[in-house]
């Protein structure tokens, strides 16, 4: 994982979305709530440079999703379905796997880019010294709920960035991109 920044909400945002699905869940209150956010994940996933916020890569538009950090299922996170503050970008398998778990699980505009790297040539993600001391045991959760450190899907995945890097498909700055995690471990292994 790393740091990313809150991206500013869209100006219709509050019209199209937090009103308009605020509104129906007064009048469907037991309802599962009503997708008004789809609409809007184009722009979450720019303002995340289409890079998951759990895993790090990028994701083609069609396998992102916008994930309700606190969990929309819960009762008490209801008030929070349509806020904007609550969406993060990712990775469709990474949010079935997040579930409801909500703040056990890092949040990506709370973590510090240095608390996690990947291991070359394996390609594990492993937690850092960094990491204080307070935050291990979430982290670690993190990694292991989300299937980040060395799941053999994610591996594969970090592995085929890595292989385009070195067969000079892809430059450190296209990398960079992609894979910001391994484009550092990259550039880790050259300093």
């Amino acid at each position: 994982m790393m740091r990313f920044i809150p991206p500013p909400e869209p100006p219709d945002f509050e019209q199209q979305v937090r009103q308009a699905g605020n509104n129906w869940l007064v009048k469907n209150p037991t309802k599962e709530p009503k997708d008004f956010w789809s609409s809007f994940k184009p722009q979450l996933a720019k303002e995340f440079q289409n890079l998951c916020g759990y895993s790090v890569m990028y994701i083609p538009s069609r396998m992102g999703t916008v994930d309700h950090y606190l969990s929309k299922s819960k009762a008490q996170n209801r008030h929070l379905i349509y806020d904007w503050k609550n969406y993060r970008y990712a990775l469709q398998r990474v949010n079935s796997c997040k579930g409801t778990y909500d703040r056990q699980i890092l949040d990506p505009f709370e973590v510090e880019d240095n608390w996690f790297e990947i291991i070359l040539p394996s390609c594990q993600l492993v937690l850092t010294e960094a990491i204080p001391s307070h935050e291990r045991d979430r982290a670690e959760f993190t990694l292991k709920k989300l299937q980040l450190q060395n799941s053999e899907w994610v591996i594969e995945q970090r592995q085929e960035w890595y292989r385009m890097y070195l067969e000079n498909e892809l430059n450190l700055e296209g990398l960079e991109k992609k894979a910001p995690l391994i484009a550092r471990a990259v550039k880790k292994q050259l300093n």
